[in-house]
């Protein structure tokens, strides 16, 4: 029994062993590397991806734009609030406790319906900048977007097994180490802050229900701006971080982006067939004029230009076909085969051959060329100019 040792020795060559011989068998490493994602996202798959819902975003961002925004609002319009809750309030304890029948079902709806519409007001305003704050922060990652893709029901989601690898993937740990870093930070955040305020808590005793609740609450605002702003950093962060799984995931593998390719610009060999099918086609045209010309014009063997002179038509002789080389040759055969002169003038021919396009006029500088050209063959049928 012989015992082979296979050794990769370079990216081309594999080497198998025995004891006595060696042989070298070339391998092509890219047939291994087919599936593997290195190329970029191509300007279709990110229009389709786009399409499922699949977008560059960071809600991290979002949340923290929101959040900041909101004691932002509640800042502003913390006076209005106070004002509103402390009038009823007042209203329930002067009104309210005054009315006979509070514990009948027609009052208790009543005292329902009055705080449900106090409490609406008052949050308006906050409610109000934390929607538009997330249309903005959303609008400006991702556009206008509406998709139903992401709402289908797919039977996938509720697997458990992919359930699972969701669970444990790279991604959900990447959540949890996030999730951990803001609230660790937090803590730390609201610890560093209230351990400097310990002095002025002990002195709330001695302080009016009115001081306190103005300090707890500029208290609480001090501390939840510094962690937003915290949280801002940690969101742009964040945003880089979705860019770079956002790109990885969009990767495409060279076989897509070809299969891409066929899809867009059809199959490359069908439209190489397509091409030759229409040169086929334009040249048998073609070489259907050469009886029709005055004189061919050679090289003698690789060009030939066949040129036709109509006043009624044109103002200038016209070239109906031309060729080089295997083509020259079928344009002289055809010539012979009816009768058309064949003239060799090497330079003409060239300049023909190279400036001007079938079924287009010649251009004046080689008007006084061709002319004699013409000239020479009129002379030998007979025919004036």
């Amino acid at each position: 029994m012989r015992i082979w040792r296979m050794e990769l020795q370079n990216t081309k060559n594999l080497v198998c062993r025995n004891a006595a011989t060696v042989y070298t068998i070339r391998v092509n490493l890219q047939l291994f590397a087919e599936g593997e994602k290195t190329e970029k996202a191509t300007p279709k798959k990110r229009q389709d991806a786009r399409k499922k819902g699949q977008v560059l975003q960071s809600k991290e961002i979002t949340a923290a734009l929101i959040l900041i925004c909101i004691f932002i609002g509640i800042q502003i319009s913390g006076a209005f609030i106070y004002s509103e809750i402390s009038d009823f309030i007042k209203r329930i304890f002067n009104e309210y406790a005054k009315l006979e029948g509070l514990f009948t079902l027609n009052m208790l709806t009543r005292l329902f319906a009055d705080t449900a519409m106090v409490l609406l007001k008052s949050t308006a305003p906050v409610f109000g900048i934390a929607v538009i704050t997330g249309l903005i922060a959303a609008y400006s990652q991702v556009g206008f977007l509406f998709t139903l893709e992401t709402l289908e029901v797919k039977l996938e989601r509720i697997n458990p097994l992919k359930g699972l690898k969701r669970i444990f993937s790279m991604r959900a740990l990447a959540e949890l180490a996030k999730s951990v870093l803001k609230v660790g930070i937090m803590g730390y955040i609201a610890y560093s802050y209230l351990s400097e305020e310990v002095n002025n808590v002990l002195s709330l005793m001695r302080m009016d229900v009115m001081s306190i609740a103005m300090y707890i609450g500029s208290t609480a605002l001090n501390v939840a701006v510094r962690i937003c702003v915290v949280l801002i950093l940690l969101a742009i962060l964040d945003y880089f971080y979705q860019w770079w799984e956002f790109e990885k995931n969009m990767k495409m593998s060279k076989q897509e982006v070809k299969e891409e390719y066929k899809q867009i610009e059809g199959n490359p060999e069908i439209k190489s067939k397509i091409k030759q099918k229409q040169r086929q086609m334009s040249m048998k045209r073609m070489l259907h004029e050469v009886p029709k010309a005055d004189v061919v014009i050679t090289n003698p063997t690789h060009f030939a230009v066949a040129v036709r002179y109509d006043a009624q038509v044109a103002s200038a002789p016209v070239v109906l076909a031309k060729g080089q080389d295997f083509m020259a040759m079928r344009i002289r055969e055809i010539a012979r085969e009816n009768k058309v002169e064949i003239v060799e003038n090497k330079p003409l021919a060239r300049s023909l051959y190279e400036t001007v396009d079938i079924g287009e006029a010649i251009p004046p500088e080689l008007y006084q060329a061709v002319a004699e050209v013409l000239a020479f063959v009129y002379s030998l049928k007979n025919k004036a100019i």
